[in-house]
């Protein structure tokens, strides 16, 4: 679970956590429970290269939800594609004989993907937060 307290880098004060979705191709149930663990390890590993921090995680077999603690300099968009790229190289090399029954070629995951941000106040507690501020008369 994420932790509530904000953190400081130069020059900002931040918290930002984001719910990202990777979904395998063509929603083959591929994801066994070793290939589940070595995800883990090997998103927990890219985070952190990223400066940001894989909170929480877990898979069912066609799809995995992760939650991270993103570094305000990096972008969303990148963190996924170098999630999803790396995680589906190195799987495809431990897993070939595994992953060569359900795919031709070589893939592990869809080319869409979900990110949602997360966190703090619903949307309507910042807006009214927003529209009470004292403004300049």
């Amino acid at each position: 679970m994420p932790n509530n307290k904000l953190n400081r880098a130069r020059g900002c004060v931040y918290r930002l956590s984001v719910h990202i979705v990777l979904v395998t191709k063509y929603r083959r149930k591929v994801i066994t429970k070793e290939i589940l663990a070595d995800l883990e390890k090997i998103f927990t590993r890219l985070c952190e290269n990223q400066k940001c921090q894989l909170t929480d995680f877990n898979a069912e077999a066609d799809y995995c939800h992760l939650l991270v603690e993103m570094y305000p300099d990096v972008a969303p968009s990148r963190l996924v594609n170098t999630l999803k790229t790396v995680s589906s190289r190195l799987i495809r090399r431990d897993y070939k004989a595994h992953l060569e029954k359900y795919y031709s070629k070589p893939v592990l995951w869809t080319g869409a993907y979900c990110i949602i941000s997360t966190g703090g106040a619903p949307l309507e507690v910042i807006k009214e937060y927003i529209e009470s501020q004292d403004t300049p008369g």
